[in-house]
């Protein structure tokens, strides 16, 4: 089953449930994607939803930073309840232990020095953690080994 029709039958079960946040974080999921498959004008796989997936759970991540920094709580809390419904559709997330080992290992593949080679190091580990990982988190895994 694809993730498309895992949506929608998400979709069905939150109408049936008259679950009305759930069914409105997935309905935002399918516009979104149906935005970039009209944009890209070609059907989007597995690989291209999960990236739209992960895009909306990092704005959802910083929108409840700054709500929470705005002592906008109520907001913040919608926003977290939204991003609990992403997740279910992301792959399971890497803990920072699991990213760190991952750079760790990259790093002595690859044969990095120093901060110089980040570049390096981000493009090979960017496909491996792609939807499993914020990108912030992996950036910041990289800088520390590196330095």
């Amino acid at each position: 089953m694809t993730l498309k029709d895992q949506l929608n039958d998400a979709m069905k079960t939150a109408m049936k449930a008259r679950d009305d946040l759930r069914l409105s974080a997935v309905r935002m999921v399918r516009a979104a994607i149906k935005n970039r498959e009209i944009d890209s004008r070609t059907e989007l796989d597995d690989r291209a939803v999960i990236d739209v997936i992960s895009t909306m759970a990092k704005q959802r991540r910083e929108s409840i930073k700054l709500y929470r920094e705005g002592n906008r709580l109520e907001l913040a809390e919608k926003e977290e309840a939204e991003l609990a419904v992403l997740l279910e559709f992301l792959p399971a997330q890497l803990s920072s232990d699991e990213i760190e080992a991952l750079v760790s290992g990259i790093i002595q593949e690859i044969g990095a020095q120093g901060v110089k080679d980040m570049g390096r190091v981000m493009k090979a580990v960017s496909p491996l953690t792609a939807g499993k990982a914020d990108g912030r988190f992996v950036n910041d895994a990289v800088k520390r080994l590196l330095a």
